[in-house]
């Protein structure tokens, strides 16, 4: 075996390049059992971003539901999510191009069952009796925000307004018998992981909903997942304790019952319809993805019993997860395993991996395994993130040389990093970049009052805590001081650019769709979070000069280090002219500042070329700014001021 090379951190050769984790590497979302079939999405960088749907028989060979020029993406909330259900095999879907929803019978073409025109349609129940569809309806109208709603799509393109009043709907599911219809709304300034509320309603034939009731919820208590048990019992997941656990309301009176009280969660940020982490396997127990400080494991809960027991599999993450009969598909992924689609036997407790995210192994000597890590910071608190150290046989660094760090505060700002194999955080470190993946104050999967650490204090606590990441492994040798970086998409990038203009930790930094003005985000942002900010801030117009005095924009004057800016010019949630307005700023202050826009591209890069085009840039960047020259052969991003 031929001894590494000896080269700087960050100039590193690596297998893992941008072409292998946009052409050989797709994204999974929503799973679906129909039988012996299961159903899922996958996101292909390769075709432009097209969203396909993906089924595959007993013991089959996985191949398309659809005619291959159908792409899927409800656009609801602009996150979407929840664009597919299937019965008997027949699929009904909301296509990308037009947000109609369509019909495809075994058999026959497509149909579209609703017009063309300004409603968006998500989260379908299937009410196979009755011939039509429950779901979640967003209608843009001509003047004012949008208008949200519960509604009927009948198989023969009828179009029934069945509940409105709210600001925002989710989770229809009708009872196994028909009978009933529960869902879950909330009103502004919420959003749906500071408080929802749980209804349930009769609904006949007449397309009416009658007896409705609240069951559970409240303005300060988050309702995630509502779902019947085949024997007819309601069940969903509260916060009501602090912690997301899981509840049965039968509908005799009562408060629900909690099955297994325990601090972790089983519930996620609702920022998509159809999420799912738990579901009913047929023969009374429910299996169960729980996170515990932020790492999540897959349970069984056996009829009956209220203790929880772990499921061994070789998977360090799980979501998506849909029961039935006995079986359980997910998406999971190990700390050196790609996401996959996973069917599990639950009878025989044998799984089965039915495709993987990438066609291509990489060998485990370029792979860098995460560490949990806690860490002090402000007010007391603690903090935790993923680090991930550099790893690549090919090469060791020079003497005494301390790897580059590159700090990742995640989006949401209430989302979650996550453990489980990333090629992107893999072509990082395989070239010499340490990496810590930072869940601050904020972040779900660790409880309800850690994720209300961050009300009020948006761009305070969350920067905080990756400035205090960085120090942290600083001061404790592991990396190089002089050379930290943060990067971010999103809210994210809003970290990243407060984080560079209050604090002078970081050397650079890279903004992917980030926020630099908060007032501007306030008029220009779409329905589903045009009042977070109240609570993440404060309301306006009370807290108006506070919004002013955390926006990175009006505060140039302190920002002196290098930014790299990625922006999509169709951004409905961040638009360009956040970026815009930062990259002018620095321009004429003289900073090195770079801007890489990309006409087509929304919130997010779904494009091959422009993911693989964001990951070179910013690698060229870095090794502009720090003086090395990167292994790669990467088309040179023009950096003006430098």
């Amino acid at each position: 075996m031929t001894s590494p090379t000896t080269a700087p951190y960050g100039a590193w050769k690596s297998p893992i390049t941008a072409d292998l984790i946009t052409g050989g590497s797709i994204g999974f979302a929503q799973m679906e059992l129909d039988g012996e079939n299961v159903y899922w999405l996958e996101q292909r960088p390769a075709e432009g971003g097209r969203i396909a749907i993906m089924q595959r028989a007993a013991d089959g060979v996985p191949g398309e539901a659809l005619p291959s020029g159908f792409s899927l993406r409800s656009r609801v909330h602009e996150y979407g999510g929840g664009s597919f259900a299937v019965r008997d095999g027949v699929i009904w879907f909301t296509s990308n191009a037009d947000q109609r929803v369509w019909m495809a019978e075994p058999g026959h073409a497509p149909r579209p069952l609703t017009p063309e025109g300004k409603t968006r349609h998500a989260d379908f129940t299937v009410d196979a009796g009755r011939k039509r569809l429950v779901c979640v309806c967003e209608d843009h109208g001509p003047v004012g925000e949008p208008e949200n709603l519960l509604v009927l799509v009948t198989f023969d393109g009828g179009h029934v307004k069945l509940h409105r009043g709210r600001d925002f709907y989710g989770a229809p599911r009708l009872s196994p018998d028909g009978s009933q219809l529960a869902w879950i709304c909330w009103d502004h300034p919420n959003m749906p992981w500071d408080g929802t509320e749980l209804w349930v309603a009769d609904l006949g034939g007449d397309s009416r909903l009658g007896n409705a009731r609240r069951v559970a919820g409240g303005p300060s208590e988050s309702i995630f997942q509502p779902e019947w048990s085949p024997d007819g019992q309601l069940h969903f997941v509260s916060d009501r304790t602090g912690w997301w656990n899981l509840y049965r309301w039968t509908g005799r009176g009562g408060e629900a019952e909690a099955l297994c009280p325990m601090e972790a969660e089983c519930g996620q940020g609702f920022w998509q319809f159809g999420m799912a982490t738990y579901g009913f396997t047929g023969d009374g127990d429910i299996v169960m993805a729980v996170a515990e400080q932020g790492e999540w494991r897959l349970h069984r809960l056996a009829a009956g019993a209220g203790a929880l027991q772990p499921i061994d599999l070789p998977f360090a993450d799980y979501y998506g997860i849909r029961a039935g009969g006995g079986r359980v598909a997910f998406v999971a992924a190990g700390d050196r395993e790609p996401s996959s689609v996973v069917l599990y036997n639950a009878g025989a407790d044998s799984h089965e991996v039915i495709k993987q995210s990438s066609a291509v192994a990489v060998d485990p000597g370029y792979l860098s395994a995460p560490e949990a890590v806690s860490f002090p910071t402000g007010g007391g608190d603690t903090a935790h993130g993923f680090l991930y150290m550099p790893a690549n046989r090919d090469f060791a660094a020079p003497d005494g040389e301390l790897p580059p760090l590159i700090v990742k505060g995640h989006g949401g700002p209430t989302s979650q990093a996550r453990r489980g194999l990333n090629l992107k955080i893999q072509y990082w470190t395989s070239r010499g970049f340490a990496y810590l993946d930072v869940n601050y104050r904020g972040s779900t999967g660790f409880g309800t009052q850690y994720r209300r650490k961050l009300n009020g204090q948006w761009g305070v606590a969350d920067v905080e805590d990756c400035v205090a990441g960085a120090r942290w492994l600083a001061d404790r040798g592991r990396v190089d001081g002089e050379r930290l970086l943060i990067s971010g998409g999103s809210a994210g990038g809003y970290t990243v650019l407060a984080a560079l203009t209050f604090h002078d930790v970081f050397k650079a930094g890279a903004s992917h769709y980030g926020i630099g003005d908060l007032m501007a985000l306030a008029n220009d942002t779409h329905k589903f979070e045009s009042r977070y900010v109240d609570r993440m801030v404060g309301p306006l117009p009370e807290a108006e000069a506070l919004w002013r005095d955390r926006s990175p924009i009006n505060h140039t004057g302190r920002l002196d280090c290098p930014v790299i800016f990625f922006q999509g010019l169709d951004d409905k949630v961040v638009p360009p002219n956040q970026a815009e307005a930062m990259v002018a700023a620095l321009r004429a202050k003289g900073i090195p500042v770079a801007y890489v826009p990309f006409a087509g591209e929304g919130h997010g890069f779904g494009k091959a070329e422009n993911i693989k085009r964001a990951l070179e840039g910013e690698l060229y960047f870095y090794g502009t700014v720090f003086g090395f020259t990167p292994a790669d052969a990467i088309e040179p991003v023009e950096i003006e001021n430098l």
